[in-house]
């Protein structure tokens, strides 16, 4: 009985009809490849419009000494800069109601605004490894 249950496992994960590098064995025929859910990705972002244009995106990876010939590439890396600032300005807002819930605020209702300062966005940069420092400011 150990005999065959070894066997089977042997021929399964040892390549005889098994699946190939790339591949993931699910049941005993089916065969999947791992590349399926990036290529669904890419294709669908030929219809996704990104908030950074394909030409800015374009523009600056030209600048880096990026030659990007094909759009799918400057689509993922222009989604991928959104997604960056995306997390950047999510932390700052959130160290944002940090500093604001330390101090005493008039405002009580539902309308509270937030705006964007150096003072929340370095904190939130630096979680990144990016530094920041202020200009001196000179009267």
């Amino acid at each position: 009985m150990m005999m065959e249950d070894s066997g089977a496992m042997a021929a399964t994960a040892g390549g005889g009809g098994g699946a190939t590098a790339g591949q993931v064995m699910t049941g005993p025929h089916e065969v999947k490849t791992a590349g399926v859910p990036l290529s669904d990705f890419i294709l669908q972002l030929e219809d996704y419009t990104t908030t950074i244009p394909d030409s800015v995106t374009a523009y600056y990876l030209n600048r880096a000494g990026f030659d990007a010939c094909d759009p799918r590439i400057v689509r993922l890396i222009s989604v991928a800069a959104q997604k960056f600032v995306s997390d950047v300005v999510n932390d700052a807002l959130q160290h944002c109601k940090m500093r604001a819930s330390g101090q005493s605020s008039k405002k009580q209702g539902k309308d509270k605004r937030y705006a964007l300062s150096m003072d929340d966005l370095v904190p939130a940069l630096a979680e990144y490894g990016i530094n920041v420092k202020k200009p001196i400011y000179f009267v």
